[in-house]
Formats: C-alpha cells, sequence, structure tokens
C-alpha cells in the first residue's frame, strides 16, 4: 500500500505525463487530418480536371452534379480519417495512461524507497534515545522521592545516569558518524592495512588480550586512513562483544588476487541465514538478547562499516555457522588506481 503522499504524486506525475502524450497525439492527429483533407480535395480536383479534358461532352452536363459530388466525397473522406483518428488517439490514451503510471512510478520508486529508510532511520534512532533517557528520567524522580537516600544510593543512581550518558554519547557518534559516511569524499592516500590492523589491535589489547593477528606481509591500499581505522575497529569490536569473555578472536590479514583481504573470525552464538543478510541494515540486530546484561549495541556499526567499504569500491561479506563461529571478510583492491569517489 502507497503512502497518501507517493499515491498522489504518482498520480499528479500521470497525469502530467498523459496530458504530454495526449497533447503530442492530438497535435499530430490535427496535422495529419489538415493534410489528408487537402490531399484528397486537391485529388478530386484534378480527377475533375482530366474528365472535363477527356470528355467533351461534359461541357453540357450540369456542373452542379459534379461539385455535389466531389462535396460529398469529401466529408465521406473527413469522416472517415476522424473516426480513424479518433480510435487512435483512444488506443493512445488508454496505452499511454497504462505507460504513464508506470514511469511515474518508477520515477518516484528510488525516492519512496529513500522516504521509508529515512522514516525507518528516525523511528528506530527516536526509540534508541528514549529508552536511555526513559530509564534516566525513572531514577532520578525516584531517588527524588526518597528524603532518606543515603550517599551511596546518589552514587549509584549517577553512576547509572553517568552510564547512560555514555550510551547516548556513542549513539551519536554512530549517527553523526553515518552521516559522514552518506556525505563524504575520501581524501586517498596509500595505507598500510598491516601496519594500521596491529595498531588497532595494540590499543584493544589494553582492555583485551583475546585478539590473536596472523599477518606477514606488507598491504598497502589506496584509502581514507580515519575512515579505514574506523572500519577496523567496528569489526573488532562486534567480534569481542558478540563472543564468550575467554574465547579468542582471530584476525587474518592476506593478498587475495589483486586485493587486500582481512578476515576477523569469533565464536558465539552466530547468526542464522535468514537474518544475515539484514546485519548490515542500521539499528538491525540479529538476537535483541545481545543487547542485553554487558553486551549492548545499537545496531549501526555493521552499517557504517559497509558504507565505509562502499566509499572505497571494496566488500563485504558475512558468513556464519550457528552455534559455531561467525567471520567477517572485507576485500580492499591493491591497485594504485582507488576504485572509489576520492577527492581532487
Amino acid at each position: 500500500m502507497l503512502p497518501s503522499i507517493f499515491r498522489s504524486t504518482t498520480l499528479r506525475l500521470t497525469g502530467w505525463y498523459l496530458l504530454i502524450l495526449m497533447s503530442l497525439s492530438i497535435m499530430f492527429s490535427v496535422v495529419i487530418y489538415q493534410v489528408a483533407s487537402s490531399e484528397i480535395s486537391t485529388r478530386l480536383d484534378s480527377f475533375q480536371t482530366t474528365l472535363q479534358e477527356s470528355d467533351d461532352n461534359l461541357i453540357l452536363r450540369p456542373m452542379q452534379m459534379f461539385t455535389t459530388l466531389q462535396a460529398q466525397q469529401v466529408a465521406e473522406a473527413r469522416q472517415h480519417i476522424s473516426i480513424e483518428l479518433l480510435y487512435v488517439n483512444l488506443l493512445v490514451f488508454i496505452v499511454g495512461g497504462f505507460g504513464s503510471y508506470f514511469l511515474a512510478r518508477r520515477s518516484l520508486m528510488p525516492i519512496e524507497k529513500t522516504h521509508e529508510a529515512q522514516s525507518r532511520f528516525t523511528s528506530d534512532a527516536s526509540h534508541e534515545l528514549r529508552t536511555p533517557l526513559a530509564i534516566m528520567k525513572l531514577e532520578l524522580e525516584s531517588i527524588l522521592r526518597d528524603n532518606k537516600a543515603s550517599t551511596i544510593e546518589l552514587k549509584e543512581v549517577l553512576s547509572s545516569n553517568l552510564e547512560e550518558v555514555n550510551k547516548l554519547t556513542k549513539l551519536a557518534e554512530m549517527l553523526l558518524s553515518l552521516s559522514r559516511s552518506d556525505h563524504s569524499k575520501l581524501k586517498a592516500s596509500p595505507v598500510d592495512l598491516n601496519k594500521l590492523t596491529r595498531s588497532i589491535v595494540s590499543d584493544f589489547k589494553r582492555s583485551s588480550d583475546r585478539i590473536v593477528l596472523k599477518s606477514k606481509r606488507r598491504l598497502i591500499v589506496p584509502g581514507d586512513e580515519t575512515a579505514i581505522t574506523e572500519l577496523i575497529k567496528v569489526l573488532i569490536d562486534n567480534a569481542l562483544q558478540y563472543s564468550p569473555k575467554n574465547s579468542i578472536v582471530y584476525i587474518v590479514l592476506s593478498k587475495h588476487d589483486d586485493h587486500a583481504k582481512f578476515e576477523i573470525t569469533n565464536s558465539g552464538p552466530g547468526i542464522s541465514a535468514d537474518k544475515l543478510p539484514h546485519i548490515f541494515d542500521r539499528f538491525y540486530r540479529a538476537d535483541s538478547s545481545r543487547t542485553s546484561g554487558s553486551q549492548k549495541g545499537y545496531g549501526l556499526g555493521l552499517s557504517l562499516a559497509q558504507s565505509i567499504i562502499e566509499l572505497h569500491g571494496g566488500e563485504l561479506i558475512a558468513s556464519s555457522t550457528p552455534n559455531k563461529e561467525t567471520t567477517f571478510t572485507f576485500l580492499l583492491a591493491l591497485n594504485p588506481k582507488l576504485k572509489a569517489k576520492s577527492q581532487d
């Protein structure tokens, strides 16, 4: 079912298409009618002249008979032409109506999809913002009603509120990053993927020693180092977040044909086959239970990773075996010519 705004717009656009088509059809019909009528009159006049020249007895015959006959023939011919042109225009109207509607729907479809995605994104973002705000409001109202609240209880509420504020800050940063990725162009430069990954893994190891990196060669890719850094961080954070605390996350860097290949694998619940195609959608989470307890996320990281990969002209692939492991792989071209949007 089309939203009312797109339904009315489709009908208006169909009307304009049909109006233009019928205007052209009627204009050509008028021209054809005038040309055909003129040709018929000319030929009848020529035929009458020929008969008069070939038969001297015609001089004695009443000229009115020929004039009447000529007028009748011209009138009948014009009537036949008018009817045929009417049928043609009726056919153009019917076929053109369906064609115009099809073209209108096809023209508006990308806009409609963008509008739906934007509406869904706004709704999801509002929901994600409302939840922590509601928690903060409830805790603050509760502590304000308690006149005998101790210092420890006040600190607990403030600590909880600070945790929610940190969540909102992270959400705002992710939304800002997504917005930038949608409207930005790359500042292309040679990036040592091996060196960059080692640096990022080193930063993560300050809080987690679960990451094992396997790489033996330099892999230079053309791209935006800041964006690629964000891409790798998102994938590592996702792997750590959705795997058992004592499990190992493996990262393997290698060369695959003319591409640099980055693979990150973690054990855990995995993702079912029916949900796998949707994991790059904004605010999508394959398992809502993942957001409970110590595992919290907004479903924006993988969407951001996909946007970064698309800007670089690369490919991001996800594969998963439920209750075993999940692997994310991205490929970036090693070709010096950047196959992506670049900034002059």
